[in-house]
């Protein structure tokens, strides 16, 4: 039941990067896969929406993260920077970014936000929320403040290591409580991440300047950037929730 759920939380991950997969890289019909790959995933939104599989407040959140991730694809492809860059064609493109990247992003929230729901999530021994808030925005930051003045990744690392040392998630598949250390959802959730991207990478969605002349592996370093960016959005996740408890609260 737990991998059943689990399969569950990742409907729009798996059928977003099915489509990154199956449609080619010319596009269809002479619609570039830009294009092509933005109506796909706000259909999935669309019918998840429909089919009651998400809710309102879900979408939301989503859309917040694609917010976050799309400022942050901007930055990283801008000229000066060009960490990663979008090669192909697209009508669907601002400030040279197409406008479904924001999807990859909102893909990971969209299985946190599911997950969280479908397994009964509770958080054992979280952290203050205004130090869980204040390491998020320093992750955030650190995207994009690293290039200027020094990557402090594993400083942060460290700190969200002593921070969440103590935290447990505790879900239920099925009938009975089961638990985990919260760190270790954050790795492995980082994992799959750094997997996806590789996949991605090798169909020419988005290529890094070692991949121009011919596909490479993902450097394994990025696995950790992704494990950060996971408990960036698990914190916004907890907010979100945690607004919303208070907000229902009855007098």
């Amino acid at each position: 039941m737990f991998g059943v759920k689990q399969a569950r939380a990742c409907v729009f991950a798996a059928l977003f990067f099915s489509a990154l997969i199956v449609i080619p890289r010319a596009g269809v019909m002479g619609l570039p896969r830009y294009d092509l790959l933005l109506i796909v995933a706000i259909a999935i939104q669309g019918w998840m929406l429909w089919a009651k599989l998400e809710t309102t407040d879900e979408l939301k959140a989503i859309c917040l993260f694609h917010v976050v991730g799309f400022a942050l694809e901007v930055f990283k492809t801008s000229s000066g920077i060009r960490s990663w860059s979008y090669p192909d064609p697209g009508y669907t493109k601002l400030f040279g970014v197409p406008l479904f990247s924001g999807f990859m992003y909102a893909a990971v929230g969209s299985y946190i936000i599911q997950a969280w729901r479908l397994l009964n999530l509770r958080i054992r021994h979280h952290p203050p929320y205004w130090m869980a808030t204040v390491v998020a925005l320093m992750i955030y930051a650190n995207f994009f403040t690293h290039h200027f003045i020094g990557d402090y990744r594993w400083y942060l690392a460290a700190f969200a290591l002593g921070l969440y040392a103590r935290s447990v998630v505790v879900y239920r598949p099925l009938d009975k409580d089961r638990c985990m250390p919260l760190l270790l959802g954050f790795v492995l959730i980082g994992f799959f991440v750094w997997l996806a991207e590789n996949i991605s990478t090798f169909f020419g969605v988005w290529r890094y300047p070692n991949q121009l002349g011919a596909w490479a592996t993902v450097h394994v370093g990025k696995w950790s950037s992704w494990s950060l960016l996971v408990i960036m959005t698990f914190t916004i996740v907890v907010h979100l929730k945690h607004i919303k408890s208070r907000i229902h609260v009855p007098e």
